[in-house]
């Protein structure tokens, strides 16, 4: 049995009088792919979001790699954790964005050595050396000194995930990565991120590409309405959803 690195027990999340999470439950073992699907305003970009504590919670409890996520537990009372130590409490998760962040006024590999350098305190010339090693395994070797305005969407968000692999992190989770890319370019992303899965690296991501979940997932959750309406294995999810709710999602999304 695989250890989880992502443990969510009851979690809600509203934003005002709006329910955007309702009694989320859901366990990611280590080294494996689960993605999130769904339509627009499922609740699952929000879902990861709180995983790696960018939004608070209302309710529930978020644990990755065993450490709860964003809070202390005192005398049986959560503690939110003042926001240096929050950030150190999730050095363990990286996220890769819809729309790439990176910094413009840096190059690629300074995009990808300046969180090792800041804040895992790494030597500059070793977060350079490992920040060229992961330049090549995500095909842009010839790009270290180019800046984000020269690279196309495809190549920014495989600098993108470089720079999240660079913190060396247990779990990364992924905000719908190719979404805002143009066709022809997503295939060059997700090529990267088959290769995350093959080498074992726990992943969370939030997808519209079935083609990509049917193949890499371990797992494929389908939310709606903020609430988990079905998981399992993308055999069972994909060919055989029990739930009338999964099963009018994908009659318009999959092509049989």
């Amino acid at each position: 049995m695989k250890q989880p690195i992502v443990q969510i027990t009851s979690v809600a999340k509203s934003f005002g009088t709006f329910q955007v999470l309702t009694d989320i439950n859901l366990t990611v073992e280590a080294g494996t792919v689960c993605c999130l699907i769904g339509p627009s305003g499922a609740g699952k970009s929000t879902l990861i979001r709180c995983i790696n504590h960018l939004e608070k919670v209302d309710r529930g409890r978020i644990y990755v790699n065993g450490k709860l996520v964003g809070y202390k537990l005192v005398n049986g009372r959560l503690h939110e954790m003042k926001p240096r130590e929050a950030a150190r409490n999730r050095a363990d998760t990286a996220m890769v964005f819809q729309h790439f962040n990176l910094f413009p006024h840096f190059t690629v590999l300074g995009n990808i050595t300046e969180a090792p350098i800041q804040v895992r305190k790494d030597r500059r010339v070793e977060a350079e050396a490992y920040g060229r090693e992961l330049l090549h395994r995500v095909g842009l070797s010839d790009k270290e000194n180019a800046y984000p305005h020269e690279l196309s969407g495809g190549q920014k968000q495989r600098v993108a995930i470089a720079r999240a692999l660079a913190m060396r992190p247990k779990l990364l989770l992924f905000d719908e990565p190719t979404s805002a890319l143009d066709p022809e370019l997503v295939g060059e992303v997700l090529d990267v991120m088959r290769s995350l899965a093959r080498e074992g690296q726990t992943m969370v991501v939030v997808t519209h590409e079935m083609g990509f979940a049917r193949e890499v997932a371990d797992k494929i959750v389908f939310m709606d309405g903020g609430a988990i309406v079905e998981a399992g294995p993308p055999t069972t999810l994909l060919d055989s959803p029990k739930m009338p709710r999964t099963q009018a999602f994908l009659s318009k999304v999959l092509k049989y």
